[in-house]
């Protein structure tokens, strides 16, 4: 769709990714508000989408922002890839489809941040009985049953996970049932993989949310639209301004306009649009209307390690081929897992720096970073909308976190080389085996991230926050935020799920503030 007659809406919800999808269907199921869902990219329902194990074929395609980090002297000089999803579905479309929810301290910090205890996790819990239609062995303290968002775990694991998880009892590491229960609650575990994926296929937040609801008279998706700034009269937000084909629109809410863009493009738009760090959005001729100094600082992203080992004969790769997930700490006197490798069944090449061919059959854990503390940064290279966005990840610029990749690749080793996997594995390939001084170098030339990007307008009170406990945007009125850049701290895991419960709970917000009890209504509006 390249031209709406209609400029004029009651929300417009910026971005139809993980969070977007949640808030717009939410808001349209108020039947008598009109609701704009705008996205940069575009419904794509391929085999590439579709099929659980293709999800690599999207990096790099037109499905993917394909960002780039600067060089990082932290890793040698290397850059980082920054996938991000771009389309209908935005990474819920391309990712691994791993359903994390965030540890119990992630919530229960978010509460203490905003101060809002409806942040924390008892009340987070609440919202993920709401979401979920759980598959697996009833937990109906923590999951649920009936919602919109289908989880389940692979059907026939191959024998791989098996063995890591007899290997994890081995090293004396808990198993569980799912990594979402009682697992996220304490010091961590290993379980078989939560997983986005119904009847074999993937399926995106769009196609559980917004799919459903396209009949709606008052939703509207315009796809092919790049927002390139929030229209204010005074420090008021009343619509955005998009490029379609080439060509200038605006579009006009009555009511609020809601970023839900991800932790780059939401606050590049913030900064396009006079609010941020007076001095950054000057350098670049840009008008400052709110100064907040906290727009694109924060950046926060899980970092890992590739570890490959040869099998002994080609294996199967299970759903989308991650089918074990491991949290644990690197020091039993810490609060939370610290450390979060996830499997997969299938060799994953190391950067060019690491130098070692990966085995023609074979398969890699990945050995993370499950709460690193680097600190990186987003700014503009220019007030366009074209000019893409300076992002400076920062990784591995603490001891704290290089410490921590020793620890994570130290214990992959440890679960990689135990005698479950004898039957299955020919050998280690990568490291191999590496003194400390070279292990550090190992580090440094093998990091690449989750492309877990988050937190970089971060929800909180001090003078480097950017959004309240109910998302709106400082000194902005009619402007919120709801995406992973809100995230005071990146939580343990993948981020997906927590999105979406940022998302409803902002829907949830939204409509309180307009005087309507949010229910959990389903698209035929049974509740």
């Amino acid at each position: 769709m390249t031209h709406l007659q209609d400029q004029h809406y009651d929300f417009i919800v910026c971005g139809a990714g993980t969070a977007g999808s949640v808030v717009a269907a939410r808001l349209a199921d108020q039947k008598s508000a009109r609701v704009l869902l705008i996205e940069a990219g575009e419904g794509y329902s391929g085999p590439e989408v579709t099929e659980p194990a293709l999800w690599p074929m999207n990096l790099g395609s037109k499905r993917d922002w394909a960002f780039e980090g600067q060089p990082n002297p932290h890793l040698n000089g290397r850059r980082l890839s920054l996938s991000m999803g771009k389309g209908l579905g935005g990474g819920s479309s391309i990712n691994v489809m791993v359903w994390s929810r965030g540890h119990r301290s992630d919530w229960d910090y978010f509460a203490a941040e905003s101060g809002d205890p409806a942040w924390g996790y008892d009340s987070v819990l609440n919202y993920y009985r709401r979401i979920e239609n759980w598959q697996g062995s009833p937990d109906p303290a923590r999951r649920g049953s009936d919602g919109p968002v289908h989880v389940e775990q692979p059907a026939t694991p191959q024998p791989l996970a098996w063995a890591t998880l007899e290997a994890a009892s081995r090293l004396g590491i808990p198993t569980f049932d799912s990594p979402n229960g009682e697992m996220m609650e304490g010091p961590g575990g290993m379980a078989m993989t939560d997983l986005r994926i119904q009847h074999g296929r993937r399926e995106s937040l769009y196609d559980a949310y917004i799919r459903p609801r396209l009949h709606y008279p008052d939703l509207t998706v315009l796809t092919g639209a790049l927002v390139t700034r929030v229209l204010l009269v005074g420090t008021r937000a009343i619509g955005v301004e998009v490029v379609v084909a080439g060509e200038r629109q605006c579009f006009y809410a009555a009511a609020e306009v809601i970023l839900s863009m991800g932790a780059v493009q939401t606050p590049k738009v913030l900064m396009q649009s006079g609010i941020g760090p007076e001095d950054e959005l000057r350098s670049h001729g840009i008008a400052p209307t709110q100064h907040l100094p906290g727009v694109g600082e924060n950046l926060q992203d899980h970092l890992a390690f590739g570890c490959t080992w040869e099998y002994l004969q080609p294996q199967a790769v299970g759903s989308g081929g991650c089918e074990t997930t491991l949290f644990w700490k690197s020091d039993s006197r810490l609060e939370a897992p610290d450390l979060l490798q996830c499997q997969l069944e299938f060799a994953v090449p190391s950067p060019p720096e690491v130098a070692i061919e990966p085995p023609q059959h074979g398969w890699t854990m990945f050995a993370g970073l499950a709460r690193p503390t680097s600190r990186g940064r987003l700014r503009l290279s220019g007030a366009g909308p074209l000019n893409a966005p300076i992002i400076e990840p920062n990784s591995l610029s603490t001891p704290e976190d290089v410490k921590a990749a020793h620890a994570s690749i130290a214990l992959s080793r440890e679960l990689g080389n135990s005698e479950a996997f004898s039957n299955l594995v020919k050998r280690e390939v990568v490291p191999g085996s590496k003194d400390h001084r070279a292990m550090e170098q190992f580090i440094r030339n093998s990091a690449v991230t989750f492309w877990h990007q988050s937190c970089t307008a971060k929800m909180g009170r001090d003078a480097m926050s950017v959004v309240d406990a109910q998302l709106r945007v400082y000194g902005i009125d009619k402007l919120r935020i709801a995406d992973a850049s809100i995230m005071p701290r990146i939580t343990i895991g993948n981020t997906m799920a927590p999105c979406v419960v940022i998302a409803e709970r902002a829907a949830d917000l939204i409509l309180a503030a307009y005087g309507v009890i949010a229910a959990a209504t389903a698209p035929d509006g049974n509740s």
